[in-house]
């Protein structure tokens, strides 16, 4: 039985898969903004990850009433002074795709050698529960671009990011494997605790039963 509902404040179902695996046996149920279609969009306008993780978990809360959990990321390229940052999920413009996206990064890094195409997956995660009832963790994932796509799993820049540890880009592992070294779980791994401490401590609990509200 769920100790707690939390909503996840995405309707990204690739996240929502990465989340309920890596909270699972913390008796956690997780919805998504799929299960709230009045939520209104939250416009990603924030300078860092965190300003926006945080803005798109209060809006979810002051939508449901439900704990809301909020991540912001993106790739950070070395030889692209940290491009594309809080711009990766828009990198080739609002209304452009994934694709594109890959497309614009791996023309803007044509012809760098290996050595100079080092980058990391940021994630910063947000957990809101009430006014001033927040906390924040985050996660990373060293690796480098490739110069072509490998993979058909994940989404975003999965198929480009190579991980050495392993020897494959992240689009060629599966959910467990993903989440074992991606910055999502990371941070998820990070958030853990802090999850654990809060139901400890019922913190979570009062707002349980305000789902239906």
């Amino acid at each position: 039985m769920a100790v707690l509902t939390v909503v996840l404040a995405t309707r990204n179902e690739g996240k929502v898969a990465e989340f309920k695996a890596g909270l699972a046996d913390l008796g956690i149920t997780i919805l998504s903004l799929r299960d709230f279609p009045t939520c209104p969009e939250v416009e990603e306008d924030g300078e860092t990850f965190s300003a926006n993780a945080l803005k798109k978990a209060r809006a979810a809360f002051a939508c449901t009433g439900l704990p809301s959990l909020a991540d912001d990321s993106g790739l950070e390229v070395d030889a692209l002074g940290g491009a594309p940052g809080v711009l990766s999920h828009r990198f080739a413009g609002p209304e452009e795709d994934d694709a594109a996206n890959n497309a614009k990064l791996l023309a803007l890094l044509s012809g760098r050698p290996e050595e100079a195409r080092t980058a990391r997956f940021r994630a910063v995660l947000a957990l809101v529960w009430g006014p001033g009832k927040e906390r924040m963790v985050e996660g990373t994932c060293e690796g480098r671009i490739l110069e072509k796509p490998r993979g058909r799993g994940g989404f975003g820049y999965d198929p480009l990011f190579y991980v050495p540890t392993l020897g494959r880009t992240l689009a060629e592992l599966n959910v467990a494997e993903k989440n074992s070294v991606s910055h999502r779980g990371a941070a998820i791994r990070n958030l853990r605790p802090v999850l654990a401490e809060l139901i400890a401590k019922g913190e979570l609990a009062e707002h349980a039963h305000r789902g239906g509200e």
